[in-house]
């Protein structure tokens, strides 16, 4: 009964911070390391050279300025999603190998919890213990259950009749378009991206233009983690441009 007691006293703790009612956490501003398109496993300048600035909704004032990618950036990234998917080793990959790449990608994530709950704070005005204690965390076990279904993937096989016999294939689709809204940065990005990395498929991820630095961030780890380059690639910009070329 105590235990008990104890675990809603913490649980009751931490829902008052996640509501801004208990004493706030002094967000420390983190250096911004990464601020370029992510291309086939490099950080890169938007063919263009433009940049753009991303905005402390709290407080007005810019973040970083980060490469504008545009039509001709998009292009390059699923053109290097299409050769890692056509000639690369992730869809060739056992299940087994790809499911100890996305706990090791999971298990990076984990250890930079706070450095990427910060980044959604500054870039979304959201609330540091909301992505210390829900998000980012939310993030690892989605990560960690979609890496367990890797070496689950599996058709059927049935007999037809004497002579025949029908089955069934899952296989990766291809190269994958994902766009991410603002609101929920890290949630969206890893929610999406889990199922495409553990059925096999590339991608090509666009951000929010107003919260486009974790998901920079993201791609750093998932390279660290042993996915293949071109696999995973990040074009930051805008909707109208950017977001029209990949959807």
């Amino acid at each position: 009964r105590r235990r008990r007691r104890r675990e809603e006293g913490k649980a009751s703790e931490m829902g008052s911070e996640c509501n801004g009612t208990s004493e706030t956490r002094k967000v420390k501003m983190p250096e911004i390391k990464f601020t370029k398109l992510f291309i086939n496993g490099q950080f890169v300048d938007a063919v263009s050279g433009k940049t753009f600035e991303t905005i402390d909704p709290r407080t007005g004032e810019a973040l970083a300025r980060v490469a504008e990618g545009d039509r001709e950036d998009v292009d390059l990234a699923v053109q290097a999603a299409r050769e890692a998917f056509d000639h690369g080793p992730w869809p060739r990959m056992s299940g087994a190998a790809r499911r100890k790449i996305l706990n090791k990608f999971a298990d990076l994530i984990e250890q930079h919890t706070e450095e990427l709950a910060t980044l959604d704070c500054l870039d979304a005005g959201k609330l540091l213990a909301e992505g210390m204690l829900h998000d980012v965390p939310g993030c690892v076990e989605n990560l960690r259950y979609f890496a367990g279904a890797a070496d689950k993937i599996h058709g059927e096989t049935l007999k037809m009749s004497r002579e025949l016999q029908g089955y069934t294939l899952r296989e990766p689709v291809g190269v994958v378009g994902h766009i991410i809204p603002w609101n929920y940065p890290s949630t969206m990005f890893v929610f999406k991206v889990s199922p495409s990395l553990a059925a096999g498929c590339t991608m090509v991820i666009k951000p929010a233009e107003q919260t486009p630095l974790s998901a920079l961030f993201y791609a750093h780890l998932a390279k660290q983690a042993g996915i293949p380059d071109g696999v995973l690639n990040v074009i930051t910009g805008f909707g109208h441009t950017a977001g029209a070329a990949l959807s």
